[in-house]
Order: C-alpha cells, then sequence, then structure tokens
C-alpha cells in the first residue's frame, strides 16, 4: 500500500487506537483526535509519532476550522476513520431521552459533522476514503441498548446515501459494522442507565449481568481488525459495509433470513395496497 495520510477521530484507545498504531507501523501518516489534554498527552506516551488534535466532535461548529488546520499543516487526508462514539445501555422506558440526545449528538450527529467537513476536499480532490465505525447493532437489535442501536442505524443509512452521493467523485464510503470485540465499549466506555422498573428485571438483568462478565474476554481481537481496516482502504472495490467478527456474521445473517420470510409471509397484503 502507498503512504497515505489518516484522519482517525477517537483515537485513545479502542479500535482507533488499535488503527492508529496499525497504520504508523505500516508506515503511513496518521492524525488522530481526542477529547482532552490528559488523553492527548496519554496518547503521546503511547504513540509518540501520532500527531494529536483535541476535538470534541459535538463541537460542530469548530469541525471544519480543526480539518482545514490539520491539511494546512500536514497536507492532504486520504482517509477518514469515523471513530469516535460510546455505548449507551438501558431499557427504552428507564432511558431519559437526554441520554437518547448525548447518544445521537456523538455516534451521529459527530460522525456526519466530520464526514461533511471532509467532503468537500474529497469530492475536489476526486479522491478519499471514509470508514464509518457503526456495529453489528447498525444492522441487528437486542433489549436494552434501543439508543445505541437506533443511532448506529441512523450512521448506518446515512453513510449509504453518502456512499451514492460520493461515489460518481472517486470516493469511496464504508461502513465498518464489528461485532463484539475487546475494548472498553462494554466496559469504561458505556453509559449505563439505572434501573428503576421491576417489571423487566427477568429480561434485562441478565442480559446487562452477562455483558459485564464478558467485557474485556470478547472473542474478536482490535489488532486484527485494525489489520483488516488497513486491507479495506487499500481495496479499489470495497463493499459498502463491513462485517467483522464471526458473531456479527452470524446475527446478521440470522436477521436476513427471518426478514426475507417475513417479507414473503406477508407479501399478498404488501401487494394489495396497489392501485
Amino acid at each position: 500500500m502507498s503512504s497515505k495520510t489518516f484522519f482517525i477521530t477517537g483515537a485513545n484507545s479502542g479500535f482507533g487506537l488499535a488503527i492508529a498504531a496499525a497504520a504508523i507501523d505500516a508506515g503511513h501518516r496518521v492524525i488522530g483526535t481526542v477529547r482532552s489534554e490528559a488523553s492527548r498527552e496519554a496518547l503521546a506516551k503511547t504513540l509518540p509519532s501520532l500527531r494529536t488534535d483535541i476535538c470534541d466532535v459535538t463541537e460542530f461548529d469548530r469541525i471544519p476550522g480543526v480539518v482545514q488546520q490539520v491539511e494546512e499543516e500536514h497536507g492532504p487526508v486520504d482517509v477518514l476513520i469515523n471513530n469516535a462514539g460510546y455505548g449507551h445501555e438501558g431499557v427504552l422506558e428507564e432511558s431519559p431521552i437526554e441520554e437518547m440526545r448525548r447518544q445521537f449528538d456523538v455516534n451521529v450527529f459527530g460522525a456526519v459533522a466530520v464526514a461533511k467537513a471532509f467532503l468537500p476536499r474529497f469530492r475536489e480532490r476526486r479522491s478519499g476514503f471514509i470508514v464509518n465505525v457503526t456495529s453489528m447493532g447498525g444492522m441487528i437489535t437486542m433489549p436494552g441498548i434501543a439508543y445505541y442501536c437506533g443511532s448506529k442505524f441512523a450512521l448506518q443509512g446515512i453513510s449509504e446515501v453518502m456512499r451514492s452521493e460520493m461515489a460518481p467523485f472517486g470516493v469511496h464510503v464504508t461502513t465498518l459494522c464489528p461485532g463484539s470485540f475487546r475494548t472498553d465499549w462494554a466496559g469504561r466506555s458505556m453509559v449505563r442507565t439505572e434501573r428503576s422498573i421491576a417489571d423487566y428485571d427477568s429480561l434485562f438483568d441478565p442480559i446487562r449481568e452477562a455483558r459485564q462478565a464478558v467485557s474485556g474476554k470478547q472473542l474478536g481481537d482490535p489488532d486484527k481488525l485494525a489489520a483488516a481496516v488497513l486491507m479495506l482502504v487499500d481495496s479499489t472495490n470495497p463493499p459498502p459495509q463491513l462485517l467483522l467478527g464471526s458473531d456479527a456474521f452470524k446475527h446478521v445473517s440470522a436477521k436476513l433470513e427471518r426478514l426475507q420470510q417475513e417479507i414473503n409471509a406477508w407479501k399478498s397484503v404488501t401487494f394489495s395496497t396497489d392501485g
């Protein structure tokens, strides 16, 4: 792969850190964003050759200026890894709307704001690659993560449109849809709504306990995900979405089979509404 310049949001942990390290090891230039000076200092010790900028993706008005400054200092960015995000866990009825708004601000509006800062640059240069990190939770659902799945479904749909709109200009857009990986997603990084309604205990408590029990022991290896991302961005014909992890393949495939069965079962009613 020829040397590229990467811009990675949320580069101080999880997938962002793993991708940054792999890209640097492969000889690429990497600019990573973090939200605080403390994170920046810690990251400098972990990856001394990583160039860092402080950028909270929910400060939407600041993002174009950050991107402009990055390109003035480091030259054109070739690959955007839209990784910044977090998980929210909570029964829908129990979870305040404010927590949903924050989830969407980071996972959807923040990701779109960063992408939009790069779209005119990529379009004018007729090149570029955008990787929007969604989740298998952007294609399937499970009890207790409605806000998270909703945000990832939203980003998944927006990314598909973005891909269609940017394709004529030679710009690639792919969503990365990981399953369960050994990151802090289900641990330190997750926001958990306090329980308050006993009717949900039998459904949700085992799910929460199981998720906490496997945190840090998941099958997915972030370093192998990073290697797959480098392979992806070197592709001349990348897929609209890339599932990563055998659990993602299993759950999404099962969902597609159920969906096709449901569509077929109600086909007569579907067609009955044609005039």
